[in-house]
């Protein structure tokens, strides 16, 4: 017997989590495994937000909450957005999801028809493809190499617009590059989508917070003001709060958008946790120092990473602007002989030295694989020690 339909055959698990349950599998059995395939904070949710969940649970906050959203937690959002990115939003022009995940789920079950186009740029997270397959759309990744620093430029991205096209979604800091976008950069993808009024734009920028050498970042509909009527911004409380577990992500655009957004919400979920939601309140609100603090160690883990991998030959690694990742390149070890592709490398590093990671094939990069940074110090140092003995074990 068949059970499932066919429209999941155009999608696949998770690769990162997929790979990080085999680490666990092995950690199980007994083998010395660092799991750097899964993109998650390693520090515990701040304590005041904790408190915040419990005070809300004990005090009876435990029944249905609005489906788009506590009025606590879009005022919230709303004050950050003015804050931190000089965008105002009405309250009917923000959702609260499970994730930022189901925001970018919603928006796409909202607007895509069968054989609707949404381009990205690749690498790119994996989700963003199977997401839009599932819901009969057609994913259409533009390549973006090391040379343009991963990033979409003006050209590529025009020739990439049909007919069909009906959103551009970008990602900065990008998992799985860590790639950023400055304003001006912003502008100039911004007079392109001007030409084109029927192309929506998605900004997914989870991971605003976590940016390095002193870079400011500008949100998308900050840099491009003019196309505020098309831009859904998506951003969350799980990797700047280290929140992950807590399943709140939000978005903000048009009204009519956002309607469109809650009614399928409605349908999914009925909403999102309000202990949950109550915590992000005391996350957005809350005192904010430990964003730095994160951040930082955030950025010497990128420096010990970057370091360890220009003494490994054959390996690669552009510094990432963001996030929490490293995108390594390995093209030259995959030669037929020694591997056919990335995903056997990845596979040798798993099986030879207990390190999991993820192929870039999977991002839509092959020659290159990505490691999660999001670890300590020690553990990063001990992972690049096998990765560079194994590297070099080959030669």
């Amino acid at each position: 017997m068949t059970y499932a339909a066919a429209r999941l055959g155009a999608v696949k698990a998770s690769a990162s989590a997929t790979i990080s349950a085999e680490a666990k599998r092995m950690a199980a059995e007994g083998q010395d495994v660092i799991d750097l395939g899964l993109g998650e904070p390693d520090f515990d949710t701040p304590a005041h937000i904790v408190e915040a969940a419990h005070l809300a649970a004990a005090s009876g906050d435990t029944r249905y909450p609005p489906t788009g959203g506590t009025a606590a937690l879009k005022a919230a959002v709303q004050a950050k957005f003015k804050a931190d990115n000089g965008l105002t939003f009405a309250a009917n022009e923000i959702i609260v999801s499970n994730g930022a995940k189901q925001v970018i789920f919603n928006a796409f079950m909202a607007t895509l028809e069968v054989g609707d186009e949404v381009i990205f740029a690749a690498p790119c997270f994996d989700s963003y493809g199977n997401i839009i397959s599932l819901l009969g759309g057609s994913a259409k990744r533009v390549v973006c190499g090391p040379d343009t620093g991963f990033r979409l430029t003006p050209e590529p991205l025009e020739a990439a617009i049909t007919p069909k096209t009906r959103w551009l979604l970008l990602n900065a800091p990008s998992n799985p590059s860590g790639a950023m976008y400055d304003k001006a950069q912003m502008k100039a993808l911004g007079a392109v989508l001007a030409r084109h009024p029927r192309v929506l734009i998605m900004s997914d920028e989870i991971y605003e917070k976590i940016i390095f050498d002193g870079a400011a970042f500008t949100a998308f509909a900050a840099a491009c003001p003019d196309l505020m009527d098309r831009i859904l911004t998506v951003n969350g409380v799980s990797k700047a709060y280290a929140m992950t577990g807590w399943r709140i992500g939000y978005g903000a655009g048009p009204a009519p958008l956002i309607a469109a957004m809650v009614t399928v919400q409605s349908q999914i979920c009925s909403g999102a946790c309000s202990v949950a939601q109550a915590a992000a309140t005391a996350a957005l609100t809350g005192p904010q120092d430990n964003i730095e603090v994160f951040r930082a160690a955030f950025e010497r883990r990128r420096n010990l990473v970057v370091k360890a991998v220009a003494d490994i030959p054959g390996l690669s690694l552009d510094a990432p602007g963001g996030a929490f990742y490293a995108l390594i390149g390995c093209a030259p070890l995959i030669d037929g002989e020694r591997f056919k592709d990335d995903a056997a490398f990845v596979e040798y590093l798993l099986s030879e030295t207990r390190i999991a990671s993820v192929p870039g094939s999977v991002y839509g990069t092959p020659g290159f694989f990505r490691i999660s940074t999001a670890t300590d110090e020690y553990t990063l140092t001990e992972a690049m020690r096998r990765i560079g003995d194994a590297v070099r074990a080959l030669t």
